[in-house]
């Protein structure tokens, strides 16, 4: 029983462990970031709503394209006597940008101020370009 809960164990850890895809300069790459402590995960889900196998990046061909993040983040609601255990909280946020280009990096970070989840995409010059339009979150 023990060996095949440690290969299973073992083939979860070595996927997680791939190596990235090299970047095709063709092509826009967008990193993935939760700069704020509550955040725990940013995956990438949907990209023009055709659902991604490897959810650690996006890369887009120039022009116009719809990403679709999942971020879990952790809300610590209490205090005054109730419990102060965290609540773990799912999102998936959409935002649209209308101006990729090839050979560009951009970083999408995922944020949270309490219950409220937001999304900001930057250029490589740290200007915000695009911010969530949607937002749905599973209580």
């Amino acid at each position: 029983m023990r060996l095949p809960l440690l290969v299973l164990a073992f083939a979860t850890l070595t996927a997680c462990s791939t190596p990235l895809p090299s970047v095709d300069p063709q092509q826009a790459w967008i990193d993935l970031a939760t700069p704020v402590p509550g955040g725990k995960l940013i995956m990438a889900e949907r990209l023009d709503n055709q659902r991604l196998s490897d959810g650690r990046f996006f890369q887009v061909t120039p022009g116009s394209h719809e990403l679709m993040v999942r971020f879990d983040f952790e809300v610590f609601a209490g205090g005054m006597g109730m419990t102060t255990d965290p609540q773990e909280r799912l999102c998936y946020l959409s935002l649209r940008y209308d101006h990729f280009q090839a050979g560009q990096r951009y970083r999408l970070e995922a944020r949270n101020l309490a219950f409220t989840p937001s999304a900001r995409l930057y250029n490589a010059q740290r200007e915000i370009v695009a911010e969530e339009r949607m937002v749905n979150c599973v209580p």
